[in-house]
């Protein structure tokens, strides 16, 4: 299988302080990719490089590559607008914007230049909300506010604004740390048919939640990428004593 984003000595600092070191990945198209580890390990940086959504931040300071499809996100050629819409990301919490459920999913196509009528955005709305199992639901309360929804459906409508503007890279920062044990079976189950289309990148603190959705998991600690490889070897077989520690329980 392809690869679709790989880093080559990717390093990351916060001011000061070093939060990522010389991370070299490899992630796989249409897959689900993990990347686990303790708390402040460097995990969600990792994840917010791929979109460059880092920059946001004053002091950040990078070095490195990252490629997407062998082009050079940091390069000339590259426009942000157009990376942001081919590597879409979904947030810890649901954030539904304070509009109707249609103008959620509707947001993204306005903004990347789709007319403001017709039925090419009704079309392309219902087929965001289909692909994330939320039309049969909410086709009677499209123009009802999104932030009356349930947890669960708020987050699922976050994706269906991302597969709207058809995305190819869905990054997961934790997406169902605020939701209960059902509807994150609901989520996970998303998410295994949308890697059918999409490479999906998740950041997780739930290790049974990595080892159940993913196809490669990487464990990250201090900064560093430890460890990279196939879900059942990292879980099982590690070649690295830190990711065993951390696997089992007797760290982190």
């Amino acid at each position: 299988m392809a690869e679709k984003i790989e880093s080559a000595e990717l390093s990351l600092w916060y001011g000061r302080f070093q939060a990522l070191k010389d991370v070299h990945i490899a992630i796989r198209d249409r897959a689900i990719t993990a990347i686990i580890g303790p708390s402040g390990c460097g995990k969600s940086t990792l994840l917010r490089c791929f979109n460059r959504l880092n920059e946001l931040i004053a002091g950040v300071r990078t070095s490195g590559r990252i490629l997407l499809d062998g082009e050079d996100i940091y390069g000339d050629d590259m426009a942000l607008t157009l990376l942001r819409k081919r590597v879409g990301m979904v947030f810890q919490r649901p954030n539904p914007f304070p509009l109707s459920v249609f103008e959620n999913v509707a947001y993204g196509l306005r903004v990347h230049g789709m007319r403001q009528g017709g039925d090419a955005v009704d079309e392309a709305v219902e087929a965001a909300l289909r692909a994330t199992a939320l039309w049969d639901a909410l086709k009677d309360k499209l123009h009802g506010p999104a932030i009356d929804l349930a947890p669960e459906q708020q987050q699922r409508l976050c994706i269906s604004r991302l597969v709207a503007v058809e995305p190819e890279v869905l990054l997961m920062d934790e997406p169902c740390s605020a939701l209960d044990p059902i509807a994150t079976e609901h989520i996970e189950e998303l998410m295994r048919g949308l890697a059918e289309r999409y490479t999906i990148i998740i950041v997780t603190h739930n290790m049974q939640q990595a080892a159940r959705v993913s196809t490669e998991t990487g464990f990250m600690l201090l900064g560093e990428l430890v460890e990279f490889g196939p879900t059942p070897t990292i879980f099982t077989n590690p070649s690295d004593k830190r990711t065993e520690d951390y696997v089992t329980g007797r760290y982190g």
